[in-house]
């Protein structure tokens, strides 16, 4: 990463995943209770180098002449670093599987499949624990 940037002032005593790395911590071998300085040092660690990769990748948006970062532009600040990068295209695989297979299930219990089962549309559903069946106008 390049130069380190600070924190800003209103985060500097903040513990942002505090929850979190006291349970890393404890899978790795530590206390169930580690020592607070510890937690806050790692706390640290980790936001600044969240920070230095956002910044990196907006960076490369910027130069590519583009307002939004992209997936491509965290992608591609990450690709010396094999591990992560595979980590990250191993998440990604998984939120597409998990996003098809929830649209699978919404198709089978109707829900999603076309006009008729759409959420808003018209169609039977429940209202106050009574069938009800919605026409054209959308009045029950």
């Amino acid at each position: 990463m390049s130069e380190p940037r600070t924190r800003a002032r209103r985060h500097k005593n903040e513990v942002n995943f505090g929850k979190d790395l006291r349970h890393l911590l404890y899978a790795y071998g530590d206390d169930r209770e580690p020592l607070p300085e510890t937690v806050k040092v790692l706390d640290e660690i980790l936001t600044d180098y969240i920070i230095e990769l956002c910044h990196s990748a907006a960076s490369l948006a910027t130069h590519s002449r583009r307002n939004k970062v992209k997936v491509d532009d965290f992608k591609f600040t990450l690709r010396r670093d094999s591990r992560k990068l595979g980590r990250v295209q191993e998440l990604l695989h998984m939120t597409q599987v998990i996003k098809r297979a929830r649209e699978q299930f919404d198709e089978k219990i109707g829900v999603g499949a076309g006009p008729q089962g759409a959420v808003g549309g018209a169609g039977n559903g429940v209202v106050n624990g009574k069938e009800s069946v919605v026409g054209e106008s959308g009045k029950v």
